[in-house]
């Protein structure tokens, strides 16, 4: 059965798996793990298999010749990016954002503004980036990315869990102060932030921020089946709802990430307890195998356990 699958929201595949996701291509399959019972699937990356591939990541640089392979094979494809232009402090592993906007910038021009959905997302609160640090960052962002996407996707950072002791140690070692503003604040700079994007002709939208949509800010789709079947289907094409979280609208999909991977050690990331057991996971990483994280003896003995006990995953 044909499905989404999510490349990835729990890790940056482009920017630090972009050969095992070649090599993924090559064999047909990925490895998954449930992150929250620990079984093991496989996952079908057939191209008969894919409705379409929906890309996460901060830096399509190093992804961009694994694209090309992409587009040779037929997926239908679109992109997520996120670009806040936060202080290198917040967000220490990444590329500069100039960097980020020129690969942007060539992914709009290889496939269309209406294939990416930029994310300014979150939007960090604090003493160091006040209302007035986004209200200017977003106009220069803006001004710089118009005509080259067409929707900006934001939320509010949320505390909780993991991301509230990396602030608590943030705030330790920096001295800078989060704020958690109330919804009043949070509508009010929402509605300044929509102004300047109206101005250069880019549509926002909220990602699980329901409170927050109004006559011009919309509800956030981060995977889009109606976005996806106008793109590549005629319009024919319907997916089904599956939240992944409280107000989220996405598309049912399959995601083939796992969490505690990606090395950027972005302050706000829900997917990392820290950076360096992120880091450390990603140097260990083996390409040639089929589950990241997992060396490639046990990957191997994980894909014919599966292969001997049921078909390929087609949930998630």
């Amino acid at each position: 059965m044909s499905q989404i699958v999510s490349v990835s929201r729990r890790t940056d595949i482009p920017a630090f798996y972009g050969s095992w996701f070649q090599r993924r291509l090559d064999e047909g399959f990925a490895g998954w793990v449930n992150p929250f019972g620990g079984q093991r699937y496989l996952v079908s990356l057939k191209r008969e298999d894919v409705t379409a591939l929906v890309f996460w990541s901060k830096n399509y640089r190093p992804f961009l010749p694994v694209l090309e392979q992409v587009r040779t094979l037929g997926y239908p494809t679109v992109f997520n990016y996120t670009i806040t232009g936060l202080p290198q402090e917040f967000e220490n592993g990444l590329v500069p954002t100039e960097d980020a906007i020129d690969s942007l910038m060539e992914l709009s021009r290889i496939y269309s503004p209406d294939h990416i959905n930029w994310r300014y997302d979150p939007i960090v609160i604090s003493s160091m980036t006040p209302p007035e640090f986004h209200e200017k960052r977003f106009t220069e962002l803006c001004a710089k990315l118009q005509g080259h996407v067409k929707r900006c996707y934001f939320s509010f950072a949320i505390q909780y869990g993991k991301v509230a002791r990396n602030y608590q140690l943030f705030e330790k070692e920096h001295g800078v102060r989060f704020v958690d503003p109330p919804q009043s604040e949070q509508i009010a700079l929402a509605r300044r932030l929509t102004d300047i994007a109206t101005d250069h002709g880019i549509e926002m939208n909220t990602c699980c921020g329901d409170y927050l949509i109004d006559d011009r800010i919309k509800k956030a789709r981060c995977v889009d089946g109606d976005l996806i079947s106008r793109l590549f289907y005629e319009g024919k094409w319907k997916g089904s709802q599956k939240p992944t979280r409280k107000e989220c609208g996405c598309t049912t999909s399959t995601d083939i990430g796992k969490y505690d991977s990606c090395p950027h050690g972005c302050i706000y990331c829900y997917a990392n307890r820290n950076k360096e057991k992120a880091m450390a996971l990603c140097n260990a990483h083996d390409p040639a195998s089929a589950f990241i994280g997992y060396s490639k003896t046990d990957s191997d003995r994980f894909v014919d356990e599966i292969r001997h006990s049921k078909p390929l995953s087609s949930a998630n």
